[in-house]
């Protein structure tokens, strides 16, 4: 059983201020890698199609819990952070589109109770799913494969754990402007996600590169001095600025992108992740070691679950 100590290490939205301890900073900066995707996801993504419509279509079904059950970003946030690191282990099985569909719900259902929050797993799959419905015993083994994979650190480390580090670095005493840099940056936090080429760097760089363009956004004439306060800080000096790029480029296609829609159709969660497609350059082959066995027998069991209930259909019995 974890202390508090740990407890609080790990809480991935929630750390305040006041819960920051001095022998907590250094603990948060040298266990934020284990809580990323492995350098194999972006690899990956860089050289494969596969992988790089895979994600784009189950970070779609994911944004469509958002809306369909109401919730707050932070459970979607979290599903897509278990949806990374899971696949960045595990092999995507090809030719068995479902996969996808019961490891999206598998990685909300996880995502929902560790923020308390109940998952209606019958009504999204009746609106978001079609043909295809899982049954629980099918996606209570995926939820465990995930666990595994994940070697059970389902608190994960975030960017928004080190928000509030990084806002006390600042000069800013107005409290008001505090919440209102916070606000911007926890927004450009949530969007970062999605970006494909953000998946290279640590939270604490997304969270610090976050706070500055903010900075820039809102308070221009102290941005020199912020700069300075957060690039002082001896954990994210290396890419911080090619990061910052990085955001500043998501900005600047999220403009364009709303003059387009503008004059066009109204945004969707298809729509927003259009952009996030990799121009693949090279073609590059990926090798990876993991076992499709356990995948693979969930899928036999539960395609012979939804044959029979076919059957039974067929012959007019009920199911």
């Amino acid at each position: 059983m974890k202390n508090q100590m740990e407890y609080d290490l790990e809480n991935p939205l929630t750390l305040s201020l006041k819960e920051y301890k001095n022998d907590i900073i250094p603990r948060l900066f040298a266990s934020e890698s284990d809580h990323m995707p492995s350098r194999n996801l972006l690899q990956c993504l860089k050289s494969c199609d596969l992988y790089v419509s895979f994600r784009q279509e189950a970070i779609s079904l994911i944004l469509q819990a958002q809306y369909s059950c109401n919730y707050h970003p932070s459970v979607p946030y979290l599903a897509v952070n278990y949806l990374d690191r899971f696949i960045s282990r595990q092999e995507i099985p090809q030719g068995k589109p479902w996969v996808l569909r019961l490891l999206v719900i598998s990685c909300l259902s996880l995502a929902a109770k560790m923020m308390n929050r109940h998952f209606p797993v019958s009504d999204f799959q009746a609106s978001c799913y079609e043909g295809f419905i899982f049954d629980t015993r099918s996606i209570s083994r995926m939820e465990l494969l995930i666990l595994d994979g994940l070697d059970w650190r389902m608190r994960s480390i975030t960017p928004f754990s080190f928000l509030c580090f990084f806002i006390s670095l600042l000069q800013l005493q107005d409290q008001k402007a505090r919440g209102t840099l916070k606000d911007r940056a926890t927004e450009m936090i949530f969007k970062a996600q999605n970006e494909i080429k953000l998946l290279e760097f640590k939270p604490s760089i997304i969270a610090a590169s976050s706070l500055l363009v903010a900075c820039h956004e809102l308070f221009p004439f102290q941005f020199p001095s912020f700069k300075c306060s957060i690039s002082s800080c001896q954990f994210v000096r290396k890419k911080l600025q090619k990061c910052y790029n990085a955001l500043q480029e998501m900005l600047e296609m999220e403009s364009l992108e709303s003059m387009v829609e503008s004059t066009s159709s109204a945004r969707t969660p298809q729509s927003v992740l259009e952009r996030h497609y990799w121009t693949k350059s090279e073609s590059r082959e990926t090798t990876t070691t993991t076992s499709l066995t356990n995948i693979n027998t969930i899928c036999a069991d539960q395609q012979y679950h939804h044959q029979q209930i076919k059957r039974r259909k067929l012959n007019g019995c009920p199911s």
